[in-house]
């Protein structure tokens, strides 16, 4: 029967149906009809209440090409036997290949005919033991081939000797349901002007509405999971009282990417190694005042820094090296975000009052740029979660203290520290967490205080202290869903489905 349309095939089931009081096979019925189109139209009779069926999955045992050869011209090994048995003095190997007609039948009929004893070497020659054999692969395969199966035990055997292969085969057992009619009766899906006008809706059947049926998918966009997490942050710092600095200049001088934060010339995060370089303006202008309320002498702060790194100043001795103001005007993609910490603390000491200024809580997520060797877990460019406290009387422990409340809004407990060098923050420490997933420590963030040679050239007061503490957004990220390729997060190898796909995140706050 050549295959049919859904249209074509409802009156064929309905005919079928009718002149069978029994339930009917539809792979007895309708032998040569795709799933797809029997599918549709037992769903469209079956939703009016003509038909019932039920889906019939069962699995069928097709013979290979080989096996149909077996059941043709026997069993490897009975072929080798019989050519053994008919040489009455025996057989050498070459002669035996010769006598089977292929190499492969023979080394594969050999072993399994030497196996069962049917046949023994002596000498040069291979003679048979026995006067006549039972092939039963043959017959296991014959019935195979009329029954379609066999013995569970036989058929992992045969499928293991690649004789034969399974196919799943799905049919359905159909039978007439409650309203069940040779006729498909057209249904209405809209009430009309003209079939109220008329009366006609009175006898018309309608169609039922389907409350279960799913809605067409919309194609909306979706927030990146980096967003998902950076929006909990956010939430954080609010409300912890910190406000957000402006992080939307990605370039920035060397002066306040390395010079303002007590980075010497030399260290090697300034090497071209580390660090992205403009060819084109190769330098900036000198630091100078952007708000009309900065009336401060940017000269005189460009010498005490340039004083600090090289003579000493403000108590510190200085690095002791010739500090070249070229240098530190050259472009680069800004390595980090604390050049904006630095940028926002000079800010501050605008709003000193008689050599006090006011205590101040200073955040920013956003994107930085490093000369990394990309791999699993590094990118070229990253995000950098920033925060900066500015207060009297603060101390180590203070800090600590408070690493502890902003990573337990998080979910993240027994924090661990440790010692750590930063040019710009002294104390410095590392912060670990133990990790349930990886059974191990990890590192979570950096943190520190800032020196005097960064603060005091700015205007700042001596007695004022600053805390400063980082971390990536992107390993929070991997670790709360579960990536652990960055490049599976960034870039053009992005599952874009996966990425609409993934839930809004929600840190386990305590």
């Amino acid at each position: 029967m050549a295959p049919l349309t859904t249209e074509d095939l409802i009156p064929q089931i309905l005919q079928a149906l009718s002149s069978n009081a029994d339930p009917i096979q539809s792979n007895v019925v309708f032998p040569q009809q795709p799933f797809e189109s029997l599918k549709a139209s037992l769903d469209r009779l079956s939703s009016r209440s003509m038909v019932t069926y039920e889906q019939v999955e069962r699995e069928e045992a097709l013979l290979e090409p080989e096996a149909e050869t077996i059941v043709s011209h026997g069993s490897h090994e009975a072929r080798v036997f019989e050519a053994v048995r008919k040489a009455m003095s025996g057989l050498s190997i070459q002669e035996l290949e010769k006598e089977v007609g292929d190499k492969t039948v023979t080394k594969l009929g050999s072993g399994k005919a030497f196996k069962e004893k049917w046949i023994k070497k002596d000498g040069n020659s291979i003679v048979a033991l026995v006067d006549s054999i039972n092939d039963v692969t043959r017959d296991q395969l014959r019935t195979i081939q009329e029954k379609r199966t066999h013995e569970p035990k036989i058929l992992a055997d045969l499928k293991k000797r690649k004789l034969l292969k399974m196919q799943k085969i799905i049919s359905f057992k159909i039978g007439k349901g409650p309203k069940f009619a040779l006729e498909l009766v057209k249904e209405e899906t809209d009430l009309t002007a003209e079939m109220l006008a008329s009366g006609s809706w009175k006898t018309a059947t309608f169609k039922p509405y389907n409350f279960k049926a799913l809605g067409a998918e919309q194609n909306a966009g979706a927030l990146h999971p980096l967003n998902k997490v950076r929006h909990e942050f956010r939430q954080i710092f609010f409300e912890m009282g910190f406000t957000e600095m402006p992080t939307n200049q990605f370039v920035e001088s060397g002066f306040w990417n390395f010079d303002a934060l007590f980075v010497p010339q030399q260290h090697p995060a300034r090497d071209l190694q580390d660090t992205f370089y403009i060819s084109d303006p190769k330098t900036a202008g000198r630091p100078r005042a952007v708000d009309p309320e900065d009336k401060r002498d940017y000269d005189e702060y460009l010498e005490n820094v340039k004083q600090v790194h090289q003579n000493g100043k403000f108590g510190s001795i200085g690095y002791r090296y010739p500090w070249a103001e070229e240098e530190s005007l050259r472009l680069v993609l800004r390595t980090h975000t604390t050049s904006v910490s630095a940028a926002m603390l000079h800010k501050l000491a605008l709003k000193s009052v008689n050599g006090r200024v006011p205590p101040a809580r200073y955040f920013s997520i956003d994107r930085v740029f490093r000369n990394e060797t990309v791999d699993a877990t590094h990118l070229c460019e990253f995000h950098q979660v920033e925060g900066v406290i500015a207060d009297y009387d603060l101390t180590l422990g203070g800090l600590m203290e408070f690493m502890d409340q902003f990573f337990g809004k998080m979910g993240v407990t027994n924090l661990m520290y440790k010692p750590a060098y930063n040019p710009y923050t002294e104390p410095s420490m590392e912060i670990f967490s133990y990790h349930e997933g990886l059974g191990k420590l990890i590192e979570i963030g950096n943190s520190g205080m800032f020196r005097p040679e960064m603060l005091e050239p700015m205007g700042l007061p001596k007695d004022l202290k600053v805390f400063g503490f980082g971390l990536s957004l992107e390993r929070p990220t991997m670790i709360k869903y579960g990536i652990s390729n960055i490049r599976e997060l960034l870039g053009h190898g992005v599952d874009l489905m996966a990425i609409q796909r993934n839930p809004a995140v929600r840190l386990d706050k305590n």
